[in-house]
């Protein structure tokens, strides 16, 4: 491999405001756009801890009356206009690895766990066990959705199953009465096993071609009314669990002809949906996976409404278009969304009629959205060197994202300024990804600072991290951003980003000062496929075998010398934990991490990464122009001038 590195021949004296006109670029609005299909939410992962957004509705009445309740004259317009009906909304995919035989026995199975019998055989349940250790192998026994092939069984005329199923839910119900919130894995799944419940419910009744359900059935509606009373007094509020939660109650309400409950339910999902989904389309919970399983559970919200004689509200409707083209942005020229916060490698998912079909079909069918980059106020950039042509297909555009705004919430992690960039039809830079639910060490690395692209200042106290786009000037060939913010206790930092297309290159510029001694540390976590190898004290080359290219990243000096040490990479690091990344929640990957390295109470890390072919060659050399520096690149053959100014902006010259 040959890297040409071209040595300074003038020294920087400081850098003029060159980005002055950066402020009064015109931010990128996001239009609403199309109608789509209903289709079913994907399957949610618990969230452990107390993150709930305070409820919004009126106050809510004892729900323990198993009776039909009077007409609520509350709601506006009459929302619930009389009889209709609420379906199986089906078990998300938990069914699928515990079949009748396996049921019958009590076996249990979950993800990459091997099944589990929890049970006697006879349908008597230990529902404390948790062989695993894990929260969401727990929350899911309780959750009932394990019950989906003997629910389905039953339907279809297999009583014997369908008895055995039913004495599992039953025991649920005998070894769990309300209220069980002092059991997490219980309170968390309720309207999970609100949604079986009715699942059962409406088996029995076509198993046995009744309308009414029999007498030793009779628990089941009873259960159904301690489940509503539960969600109407532990409202989650306005993200996903609290929107899952409202839309059953809504459904228990239509079956057991409760108005209250189904007003009630009405009238938080019409207060929370300006939450859940901003006037631009992000959704609250700063995770693109979440933000993508938001977009089908708004939309079953309008399907279930529609069915039992309500109204959606509009808004509704509104909002899902706004997100639509949020997550087409935030879909890579690999037609994954960019893993950011709580999120698994997940593809983009094709809703016909909207800007999704389009990013997930790689540009093959449906319209675009209209803006190259797009800012969101709730903490994202995404950008791209274009949405795909006959020169240039979807695939082989550049794409990234950057995080910013308030600091941690729900299924956020602490990823400020983080980068995620794709270019020449591979991934360049990633996130270090979801580690799942279990508190451990593991997830505490993939929600902190360490695991995400940015400046990190791992000897300082942590506090909550809010950060500000101080200024951006969007061009033709080249975006530029700048964010500012304070990481730890006594330290600030500012970082200046640089995404130029042809040639595809990324330049940032870190700068930090801290009232104490730090380490200052700027990673660059990489795929883990590839092998990367420290070339100099300035460089380092990311490969993987057999690819057609390599990412070359270096730093340049910039009022300040580079010290022994000041490029170093990390893989399968444990303490501290360092080089590695999860593209879902069962697997762990070692990855390499470039690290370039500073330490004392200030920094200025100037870096470069460039995705270049195989054997391409990476030549740059630096110059002064009056108090600016330029720095001339050559990248695979490619000529390309960036710009420093004294107040740190980057312009493509």
């Amino acid at each position: 491999m040959t890297l040409t590195v071209l040595a300074l021949t003038t020294t920087a004296t400081g850098l003029s405001s060159a980005t002055a006109q950066a402020g009064s670029a015109t931010r990128s609005s996001v239009p609403a756009a199309g109608q789509d299909p209903l289709p079913e939410p994907t399957e949610a992962q618990f969230l452990d801890g107390p993150i709930y957004v305070a409820p919004t509705g009126p106050p809510a009445a004892d729900a323990s009356d198993p009776g039909p309740g009077p007409v609520d004259s509350r709601s506006t317009e009459t929302r619930a206009l009389g009889p209709g009906t609420y379906t199986c909304s089906g078990y998300a995919g938990i069914d699928t690895k515990n079949p009748p035989s396996a049921l019958m026995a009590d076996t249990f199975a979950w993800g990459p766990f091997t099944p589990y019998r929890v049970g006697d055989g006879t349908g008597n349940v230990n529902w404390r066990v948790n062989p695993y250790k894990n929260p969401s192998w727990y929350m899911w026994l309780h959750s009932l959705r394990w019950l989906g092939q003997g629910i389905t069984a039953g339907s279809e005329g297999d009583l014997v199953t369908l008895e055995h199923t039913a004495a599992i839910a039953r025991d649920w119900v005998k070894d769990n009465p309300y209220s069980w919130k002092s059991d997490i894995g219980a309170w968390e799944s309720t309207m999970h096993r609100t949604n079986v419940l009715v699942c059962l419910r409406q088996s029995v009744l076509a198993a046995y071609g009744v309308s009414v359900l029999p007498t030793p059935y009779a628990w089941l509606n009873a259960s159904l009314h301690d489940h509503a009373k539960f969600l109407i007094n532990n409202w989650s509020g306005a993200w996903n669990h609290g929107t899952d939660e409202s839309m059953v109650l809504f459904g228990v309400g239509c079956l057991l002809n409760r108005a209250d409950y189904r007003n009630l339910a009405v009238t938080r999902l019409d207060s929370s949906i300006t939450t859940a989904i901003d006037s631009q389309g992000s959704t609250n919970e700063q995770s693109t996976a979440y933000a993508q399983m938001n977009y089908g559970l708004w939309g079953r919200v309008e399907e279930v409404l529609r069915a039992c004689n309500a109204v959606p509200s509009a808004t509704i409707s509104a909002r899902r278009a706004l997100l639509a083209t949020w997550i087409a942005h935030a879909t890579s020229s690999n037609g994954t969304l960019h893993q950011i916060g709580d999120s698994e490698q997940v593809k983009t998912i094709g809703y016909p009629g909207t800007p999704l079909e389009y990013a997930a079909s790689g540009g093959a069918s449906g319209v675009a959205p209209r803006q190259r980059v797009a800012i969101y106020k709730r903490g994202y950039v995404f950008g791209r060197s274009g949405w795909g042509s006959t020169v240039k297909p979807f695939a082989q555009e550049s794409t990234y994202s950057i995080r910013y705004g308030r600091s941690r919430a729900v299924h956020g992690h602490n990823d400020h300024m983080a980068l995620t960039y794709t270019a020449r039809g591979r991934t360049i830079l990633v996130d270090g990804g979801h580690a799942g639910y279990q508190n451990d060490s593991w997830r505490a690395w993939a929600r902190g600072a360490t695991a995400h692209s940015s400046m990190t200042t791992p000897k300082a106290a942590s506090m909550p991290i809010n950060t500000d786009l101080t200024r951006y000037l969007i061009k033709d060939t080249s975006d530029f951003f700048e964010f500012r913010d304070q990481p730890g206790v006594g330290v600030s930092r500012t970082r200046g980003v640089l995404v130029l297309k042809d040639p595809d290159l990324v330049v940032t510029l870190d700068r930090a000062t801290s009232q104490t001694w730090q380490q200052f540390q700027t990673l660059w976590n990489l795929p883990a496929d590839q092998k990367a190898t420290v070339y100099s004290r300035t460089t380092a080359i990311a490969a993987a075998p057999g690819d057609t290219m390599r990412t070359i990243l270096f730093q340049i000096p910039y009022k300040q010398e580079l010290p022994r040490g000041a490029i170093l990479v990390k893989r399968a690091q444990t303490s501290p934990i360092l080089g590695w990344q999860y593209p879902d929640i069962f697997r762990r990957k070692a990855a390499p991490t470039a690290m370039f390295a500073r330490q004392g109470t200030r920094a200025s890390i100037l870096s470069v990464i460039a995705p270049v072919s195989a054997t391409g060659v990476m030549m740059y050399k630096v110059r002064a122009s009056g108090t600016s520096t330029i720095v001339d690149f050559t990248v695979d053959g490619k000529k390309v001038s960036v710009l420093i100014s004294a107040g740190g902006g980057l312009v493509r010259q």
